[in-house]
């Protein structure tokens, strides 16, 4: 097995190594001397096993290099990233969840494979599994596999609850992923439970928690700060230190991507991030989010005017960078704005929110009270029939 990946990465030529964040960029010249390298069964070039060793400490030995590295091919589209709900399915059921419904189903294993491939064939180096709960479908140990074989660097959010079981402590340590994220909705399981409206929630996770540390299995946690455990905070930051290489902290709860406001109702009071300026994305450019019946979207967010990878393969991508810019048009109330400049979301998000008539100031700039030049305050309201007025 591999135990690096040199990849094409938009008009850029990349070396990384499974389960390491750093990485090293490649001249072309560089690139094609190690793609000659592992096809004619050569040795890796000097310059790969110095590399190797500054930047990993690792030894690459004096064999073929097609024993130690994989070679991604140049592919005639420029994608890099994707996330993959492999399923909706979930054994928690969580009051805040994002997803319009959670429903167990997807594709049958044949076509899971056949889906990765066309993403490893559209050029995807990171891909992010995620659910629903990825680790309870029957078939993502066999998906992380084959993924990983693909040259594909993977990213698992997961909500910790199976991390304990044997096969996935062995994937994990013998095929290093790029990023395991788990969610933290809680640091009692008073708080988590309730949440996430499942007995035994928090036992599952800090049993989770515990095998990863015991195993050296790193992972991240991403504290989800709701009315239920914000008072649990110190806590919550305290079993991130305890268990985790980092952590990331949420606090603005989304309705659904298609605009369902019950999980704004597990809001915590007093916690609404005011996020920084909206600056643009490359969704549908140079990353996507495919659903589990492999249904391609921008992200996961907007999902207008999906494309059936299944039957249309590479070519329906061709169609997805101009789906997601009409996605980003402003429509709407938005429209003609005088503080579009300084939007803090993007418009997919904006449009979920609008339909949920979540807080203005989740995600509109007309939310917040603004200093003017005589030092008083002013607040823009929404204009009748959920509209924004103009400043």
């Amino acid at each position: 097995m591999h135990q690096i990946i040199a990849s094409p990465q938009q008009d850029k030529y990349v070396v990384v190594r499974p389960g390491a964040r750093g990485g090293m960029q490649i001249p072309r010249a560089m690139y094609d001397d190690l793609a000659e390298a592992v096809e004619g069964g050569q040795p890796a070039p000097r310059w790969l096993l110095d590399a190797a060793a500054q930047a990993w400490g690792l030894s690459l030995g004096g064999g073929p290099a097609l024993e130690t590295v994989l070679v991604r091919p140049v592919t005639r589209l420029n994608y890099s990233r994707a996330t993959w709900e492999i399923n909706k399915g979930c054994n928690f059921n969580c009051e805040h969840c994002y997803l319009a419904s959670r429903q167990f189903a997807g594709l049958p294993r044949e076509e899971k494979e056949r889906l990765l491939h066309l993403l490893r064939d559209a050029g995807i180096l990171w891909l992010q599994i995620t659910g629903g709960e990825p680790t309870i479908d029957g078939d993502f140990v066999h998906a992380y596999r084959l993924a990983y074989g693909c040259g594909m660097l993977i990213e698992v959010l997961t909500n910790g609850s199976r991390l304990h079981r044997p096969e996935i402590i062995e994937l994990l340590t013998s095929m290093p992923p790029h990023k395991i994220t788990v969610s933290l909705y809680g640091a009692t399981a008073e708080s988590f439970d309730s949440l996430t409206r499942r007995p035994g929630a928090f036992k599952l996770l800090m049993k989770g928690l515990t095998a990863t540390k015991e195993n050296r299995v790193p992972v991240e946690l991403a504290l989800i700060i709701t009315k239920h455990n914000a008072h649990e905070l110190a806590a919550m930051r305290s079993i991130a230190a305890e268990f985790g290489t980092g952590h990331s902290e949420y606090a603005s709860i989304s309705p659904t991507y298609d605009g369902n406001p019950e999980p704004l109702a597990a809001q915590a009071p007093g916690f609404l991030n005011k996020s920084s300026v909206f600056t643009g994305c490359p969704a549908g450019h140079t990353f996507f989010h495919v659903d589990p019946h492999g249904f391609a979207t921008m992200c996961k967010v907007g999902r207008e005017n999906p494309i059936p990878l299944m039957s249309e393969g590479l070519d329906g991508l061709l169609r997805l960078p101009a789906v997601a810019d009409a996605q980003m048009l402003r429509v709407g109330g938005c429209s003609g704005c005088a503080l579009s400049q300084r939007c803090a979301v993007c418009r997919p998000v904006a449009k979920a929110r609008q339909e949920a008539r979540a807080p203005l100031q989740s995600y509109c700039r007309h939310g917040f009270k603004e200093e003017t030049d005589d030092g008083h305050t002013r607040g823009d309201h929404p204009a009748p029939g959920g509209g924004l007025t103009g400043a």
